[in-house]
């Protein structure tokens, strides 16, 4: 092979052509890792949310809770009327 026939290395704009080359891959693979966690994790988590408290009756759930003996301080009958009842109280003038 003749001297004249070698192709030359590039020496200049190396970097710059690799870099415009991995940064834009590298925004395109951000993109699609985004959209996968939104439509994979994000969304089924909302509505996961949305379907459990959107029939929660929390004095319900506080009922049982009760009932099963997780609370100590409520051990006996209770009942919200009687919790804000206030003429039990002593209030000084």
């Amino acid at each position: 092979m003749a001297p004249s026939a070698m192709m030359k290395s590039q020496m200049h704009g190396l970097l710059a052509k690799c870099l415009q080359f991995h940064i834009v891959g590298a925004f395109i693979v951000s993109l699609g890792v985004a959209a996968l966690y939104k439509f994979a994790v994000a969304k089924p988590g909302k509505k996961a949310y949305e379907d459990f408290y959107g029939n929660y009756d929390s004095m319900k759930d506080f009922e049982e809770m009760r009932k099963a003996g997780i609370f100590q301080g409520a051990k006996g009958l209770w009942n919200i009327k009687n919790f804000f009842r206030l003429n039990d109280l002593e209030v000084c003038n």
